[in-house]
């Protein structure tokens, strides 16, 4: 059991949780924090893996008991790391697929033995000019009979003319003739190119077909290797109970595991510690290193299991464990009153607190829409206006009717309302002011998670204003010009944003008693009236 590490501290100065972490939603447990500054010390004496860890890369430590009740902990990182999977600090992967012997290791060369006919084919000088001599064949076709039609209209006109000036049934004859015969001639041009034409097609597509011979093998193979590969992943749980990869995911949307399923670092530690005996307590993972230039990763920042990989995996594994409660399952506000900031006949505008859902979700917990509806049985139309983040704190629109809410959205679309934000960021922002501009889309296997791409990505942009500094912290307000999901908790964080995360962000920073984000000023038409409408209500921190 060399991979269990014994604590340098005793245990007595930590309280140990009754209940084992919820990863997808958590705060370190100190236990875990202290380890994982333990494994980062560690991580800063490898020289040798300097370039890689600068890279970045994810890590996990898990708390865990012996049979007889010694505290230690795990450590994991997720993939591969210097090229390896295996390293004496850190636990296993939960299947090795650097085997020198291994399938894997064997079919991947097979399939990498196909890329290369692959290549070798595309770039053959043979085929290249098969190719070339095809596309220039057609376009000298093309041009070739548009010259011979162009030439046959000016006859056509000429002996339009002619006609025009005799009567001569001779000379009418002969001009019918002539007529015939050019359109034969075309027909006899387009019919030589169309020979020429099929002979090299012939010849080329012989030769592309050999290609996607080879291209349909690799894709059949490597969707072969996949399916393997993943059944090789037998995953345990705390009830002794072993499924495969193939089998977890066939029970969710997805039903095929997603390329690297099983090899980050909270399933390798679970999977370690189940075939060892060694009992879970508590479990954070951390990033070291530089961020991706998609998503957003903060050196030594905890960050929860990611959903599309994850999800799947750990609620299988977490099976027979005491697992916390999901916290955002938690209906913090039940015996809270909304506060009404503004209402008339036909809307009103609301106070929301953080952690409150603007409409409802998957789970039966609170929501504006469940107080308002209630409040307002007779309300027609959706109501809810726009979203706030469950998260965010702040001024939310609603509307009473089906024609108010279509007249405040098309606002909302046409960039007709003003909004300003208030916000605490973790970090020192120079620029005293600016504007950021980060094309933003939904990381696909880490929902609710965003993600900067130029590719992608719909246009995000947000005007700010630094108000103040206090150390280490910046006070700062937010002038959202669109409304893209979590817009500006990434334009915030994000290396190419402010990188600097608004303070409680648990996705894209650190977290906090709450997230200090607050929509404090919406000015908007009033859909009846026409009046321009300013509610305001600051921000309580």
């Amino acid at each position: 059991m060399n991979k269990f590490h014994q604590l340098p501290f005793p245990v007595t100065h930590f309280h140990l949780p009754e209940k084992f972490t919820y990863p997808f939603h958590y705060t370190p447990h100190p236990l875990c924090v202290a380890v994982a500054a333990e494994v980062q010390k560690y991580l800063q004496n490898k020289d040798e893996w300097k370039s890689d860890l600068e890279q970045g890369k994810m890590f996990g430590v898990l708390i865990v008991q012996t049979q007889t009740g010694e505290t230690g902990y795990l450590a994991a990182f997720s993939g591969i790391l210097a090229g390896k999977n295996l390293h004496d600090y850190f636990v296993p992967p939960i299947y090795d697929l650097q085997q020198p012997n291994g399938f894997f290791r064997i079919e991947e060369d097979q399939i990498s033995a196909i890329n290369a006919r692959i290549k070798k084919a595309q770039t053959d000088k043979h085929y290249q000019a098969t190719k070339t001599l095809l596309a220039e064949t057609i376009d000298q076709a093309e041009k070739a009979i548009c010259t011979a039609k162009e030439e046959l209209k000016e006859a056509q006109q000429k002996r339009e003319e002619r006609r025009k000036h005799t009567s001569d049934e001779n000379e009418l004859a002969n001009m019918i003739r002539e007529s015939q015969f050019q359109k034969a001639e075309l027909k006899r041009l387009k019919k030589q190119w169309d020979e020429r034409i099929s002979a090299i097609r012939s010849e080329a597509e012989t030769l592309d077909q050999a290609i996607e011979q080879l291209k349909t093998e690799r894709k059949t193979r490597s969707a072969a290797l996949q399916q393997q590969l993943f059944e090789q992943f037998r995953i345990l749980n705390g009830k002794g109970e072993t499924k495969n990869l193939c089998e977890i995911f066939k029970e969710t949307t997805q039903q095929v595991p997603p390329a690297g399923a099983g090899e980050c670092a909270a399933p390798k530690l679970l999977q370690y510690a189940y075939l060892h005996c060694l009992k879970p307590v508590a479990m954070a993972e951390f990033w070291w290193g530089n961020s991706p230039k998609r998503e957003i990763r903060h050196h030594g920042y905890f960050y929860p299991a990611c959903k599309g990989k994850c999800e799947p995996i750990l609620k299988h594994m977490l099976q027979g464990l005491n697992v916390e409660e999901n916290p955002l399952l938690n209906d913090l506000h039940r015996d809270t009153e909304l506060e009404i900031l503004f209402e008339d006949n036909w809307l009103v505008a609301i106070n929301k607190p953080a952690g409150m859902l603007s409409v409802p979700g998957k789970a039966d917990i609170d929501s504006v829409y469940h107080r308002l509806k209630t409040r307002y049985p007779e309300a027609t139309g959706p109501m809810i206006v726009h979203r706030l983040d469950m998260a965010t704190s702040g001024i939310l629109l609603v509307a009473k009717t089906k024609e108010v809410h279509q007249n405040l959205q098309a606002q909302f679309k046409s960039r007709m309302v003003k909004k300003r934000y208030a916000a605490l960021l973790d970090g020192t922002v120079i620029p005293q002011e600016g504007i950021i501009d980060l094309p933003l889309c939904l990381a696909p296997m880490d929902r609710p998670r965003q993600i900067v791409s130029t590719e992608h990505g719909k246009p995000a942009i947000t005007q700010y204003k630094v108000l103040a500094h206090n150390g280490n912290r910046t006070r700062i307000a937010f002038y959202p010009l669109t409304g893209r999901t979590h817009q500006l908790r990434v334009h915030a964080s994000h290396p190419l944003g402010l990188n600097a995360p608004i303070i409680g962000d648990e996705l894209y920073g650190k977290g906090a008693d709450r997230l200090y984000l607050h929509a404090e000023f919406l000015e908007f038409r009033h859909p009846v009236s026409g009046q321009i409408i300013q509610i305001e209500k600051k921000a309580g921190f």
